[in-house]
């Protein structure tokens, strides 16, 4: 021990003999000091504020506000997420149904060019008799094929009501024996596919 003005100073390495701490040890103190505050620091900044908020989620009561908004917004992803796979499935579904809708319409003027073949045979010979027959064979036959494909008329004959849904009208005309509003004529045919109009009748409609 040493005595420093009335005051006994253990002498244990930190201190000189006039009893004054030492530079290394107060070096030594300063830096443990200073790591101290480091460590608090870090401490501190070590979680950000969505980190905490993350944390809270977890661990608050059903009751929170927090909770509940966690939960709401949790629920709304697994409903968004629901409401893509169905629609994808759907989307995938009407892919398959109509993938051979730009096929089909490819064919439609062939059976146009039939209809109009099988519309120019009035008055004609016995010879050519045959070769109507032909032709009227080779129709069905093709419109059989495509109707394998979903394939379907539009119901636009004589004397049928107009319908614009199904049915466009090119002009109109004045016939007896039909009412108002009615198809006269079929200038080209109308096709559904499988169910959704593919193209519509081109008609002409009566006007009484």
């Amino acid at each position: 021990m040493v005595k420093n003005k009335n005051t006994e100073v253990p002498i244990n390495g930190l201190y000189d003999e006039e009893g004054t701490l030492s530079d290394v040890a107060s070096e030594e103190m300063t830096e443990t000091s200073v790591a101290e505050e480091n460590v608090e620091t870090e401490a501190e900044v070590t979680l950000s504020q969505e980190e905490l908020e993350a944390l809270c989620k977890e661990s608050v009561c059903p009751g929170c506000d927090v909770h509940k908004e966690a939960e709401s917004i949790r629920l709304r992803a697994l409903a968004d997420t629901e409401n893509v796979k169905k629609r994808l499935v759907r989307e995938a579904e009407e892919m398959k149904k109509y993938a051979g809708e730009s096929v089909l319409s490819d064919l439609l003027p062939i059976l146009d060019n039939l209809d109009l073949a099988l519309g120019h045979t009035e008055n004609l010979d016995a010879a050519c008799k045959n070769f109507v027959i032909g032709v009227d064979m080779t129709r069905k036959l093709f419109l059989d094929a495509v109707k394998s494909h979903g394939l379907e008329v539009v119901d636009a004959a004589r004397g049928v009501e107009f319908n614009p849904e199904v049915h466009e009208a090119l002009g109109t005309s004045e016939e007896e024996g039909l009412g108002d509003n009615q198809i006269a004529q079929v200038v080209q045919a109308g096709y559904f596919l499988k169910g959704r109009l593919l193209r519509p009748a081109k008609v002409m409609v009566n006007k009484a």
